[in-house]
């Protein structure tokens, strides 16, 4: 996740977002694992704070050999805290890591040349490596929220087919999530765009939120995910699973 939201106040743990977003992410790793039939590598890359890493060991620690969160903000000391430790934290993808699951969660939206950093991802892995990627969706919504997030773009099913396509990779699956509350984001910013400081924002718009409206929130875009495969028009998020390398 990007540590910027967490200078708002947002606590993952329990923030809506964060808690619905989780869902195919876990729904695509148990579906991969079982049907891989062996303990998988969990690579989260861009990784950040690594929650989502985090969450996937809790959640199936009997599926999972192990967890590397890779980021270039890592310290010396931070990944020297880690080296032995059941999550490592590393600047650099190691090579001929096989049988792994890479996890870009709202990541490639922050690197300029998203193109040749999956190339090089690819590169630098074994055999029998799966991707889960998420990224913002739809240049219509761009806002102060995205420059304040260092967002170069936001992204189209074609637009990620056609990255994932060109860097020789298998789509399993291509979807939107977050599809219903679309419309109502989408017209927020419209309306906000010019009020907003689109050249020197201050904050994203993730925010906590009270109790109850964080709670029906959680609920219902987690239930929306039961239907998420079917959504090929809209959302706030464009998912890509498949396999990053055979």
């Amino acid at each position: 996740m990007d540590l910027k939201e967490l200078e708002s106040g947002v606590d993952p743990s329990t923030h809506w977002y964060y808690q619905s977003k989780k869902v195919p992410l876990f729904r695509y790793f148990q579906r991969l694992a079982q049907r891989q039939k062996k303990k998988l590598t969990v690579i989260d890359f861009g990784s950040g704070s690594g929650f989502f890493a985090y969450e996937l060991l809790k959640a199936f620690p009997e599926l999972i050999e192990d967890v590397l969160l890779i980021d270039i903000g890592y310290t010396e000391a931070e990944m020297a805290e880690t080296k032995n430790a059941p999550v490592k934290k590393l600047r650099f993808i190691p090579e001929g890591i096989n049988d792994s699951i890479i996890i870009m969660m709202d990541v490639l939206e922050h690197i300029e040349d998203d193109y040749a950093i999956l190339r090089d991802i690819k590169s630098r892995l074994g055999y029998n490596a799966h991707f889960f990627i998420t990224v913002p969706a739809f240049m219509s919504v761009w806002s102060s929220h995205d420059v304040y997030l260092g967002h170069y773009r936001r992204y189209t099913i074609p637009m990620v087919k056609k990255l994932l396509v060109e860097t020789d990779c298998t789509i399993q699956s291509q979807y939107y999530i977050y599809g219903s509350i679309f419309p109502l984001v989408w017209m927020v910013r419209r309306l906000k765009r010019n009020e907003e400081n689109m050249s020197n924002p201050e904050s994203s718009d993730m925010k906590p939120l009270p109790g109850p409206v964080n709670f029906l929130l959680k609920q219902y875009n987690s239930f929306e995910m039961n239907f998420r495969k079917a959504n090929k028009l809209f959302g706030l998020t464009c998912v890509a699973e498949g396999v990053l390398k055979n």
